[in-house]
């Protein structure tokens, strides 16, 4: 699939415009577009922009209330519960890490665990609204079941990304990945592209590997078994448990702790998706010198670089490296976005009646996407 590039600030004031039309201020439209900007920035195309026409779905399904209000409803000095309300999971999620932050400024932790949110972004956002503020963070969420769990033939659990984020030097340490081999947003991509799954990403219905990316996705959608595999494949020879376990781990910070619906229910309501999410910052000042810390840190993560290569390899990165180098290289010369993205991007225009020429001028889509657009 091609793709076509276009500046970081016509997407910006895109997808502000398009949060606007969906009946967000244009403070939160802001916040939204932050969060799904920052991930394509990132390089990790399957949060990013693709994931409007989810959303406004989601609004015009009623599972996303444009304007509800995050509520504490149990608070401690160093945590909180949060109920979302069903809004639109950015803004809760920066609501609920913000307290976190408040804590653990003023006592040296903060856990929060919220119930009743939707898709948040990528976790990794949240993560690094503490290491900004030179905390240690962490952000968790689950989702609609996508995770078979091992042996089984049955999606329970779902992607379940961990994010943790630090403070170093030259680079901060940024960890965010999803507890399955891959996400549910990567398959939307490779069937948008019309391409088969690689092997080990998916199982069908039967608990058997499949490369059909309609047909894993059908099956998600409509609970008929299969999905995609824990981290570690779909055995124990290669940790599959691992992946598993690991995905436990996000679903107890989030809908166990708040009392929440876990992931083999998420999704199955009509008018809410039920998703939880998990956040904690950490003061570095409450283990002693906070600059020693770091210092300490970030020469570890020298001495990781520095490691005798591989035979054939340059290069040792550290987690974070390659999102600060994407972001530089994008905001310079452009984001792109492939032309299945585009087309949906077409219809949502349509749809809103915004002028999609006045963002993205002279763009047509290639031919084998005629008929499409105008179906949204």
């Amino acid at each position: 699939m091609a793709y076509v590039t276009w500046s970081f600030d016509t997407l910006e004031r895109f997808c502000t415009d398009v949060f606007k039309a969906f009946g967000f201020d244009e403070k939160q439209g802001g916040v939204i577009s932050d969060v799904l900007l920052s991930s394509d920035l990132y390089g990790i195309e399957s949060h990013g922009m693709q994931r409007m026409v989810r959303y406004h779905k989601g609004i015009e399904k009623g599972q996303i209330h444009v304007g509800a209000k995050p509520e504490t409803v149990f608070e401690t000095p160093v945590s909180a519960v949060i109920d979302g309300h069903s809004g639109m999971g950015q803004l809760i999620g920066v609501f609920a890490m913000e307290k976190a932050i408040e804590k653990a400024q003023t006592t040296g932790v903060g856990i929060v665990s919220v119930r009743n949110s939707n898709h948040y972004g990528i976790a990794g956002y949240y993560a690094q609204m503490a290491s900004k503020k030179g905390l240690m963070g962490f952000s968790c969420t689950n989702s609609e079941a996508i995770m078979v769990p091992t042996f089984a033939r049955k999606a329970m659990i779902g992607s379940n990304p961990i994010a943790v984020a630090a403070p170093a030097d030259p680079y901060p340490f940024f960890f965010d990945a999803s507890t399955t081999v891959v996400t549910r947003g990567k398959l939307e991509m490779y069937n948008k592209m019309g391409k088969p799954l690689p092997e080990g990403w998916a199982l069908d219905e039967n608990g058997a590997p499949c490369s059909e990316a309609p047909r894993v996705l059908a099956n998600i959608v409509g609970k008929k078994g299969g999905g995609i595999m824990p981290l570690g494949g779909s055995g124990e020879t290669l940790g599959s448990h691992k992946g598993y376990g690991w995905g436990m781990v996000a679903e107890l910070f989030s809908s166990i702790l708040s009392l929440g619906v876990t992931s083999d229910k998420c999704c199955t309501f009509p008018d809410k998706t039920g998703i939880c999410h998990g956040f904690a910052a950490i003061n570095p000042a409450i283990f002693g010198d906070a600059d020693a810390i770091k210092k300490h840190f970030s020469e570890y993560l020298q001495a990781l670089r520095d490691a005798p290569k591989a035979v054939g390899r340059e290069r040792i990165y550290t987690h974070g490296e390659h999102e600060v180098a994407s972001a530089e290289s994008r905001r310079k010369n452009g984001v792109p976005v492939n032309d299945g993205t585009m087309v949906e991007l077409l219809d949502l225009c349509k749809y809103l009646k915004l002028d999609f020429g006045a963002y993205f001028p002279g763009y047509k889509p290639p031919e084998r996407f005629t008929g499409f657009a105008g179906n949204y």
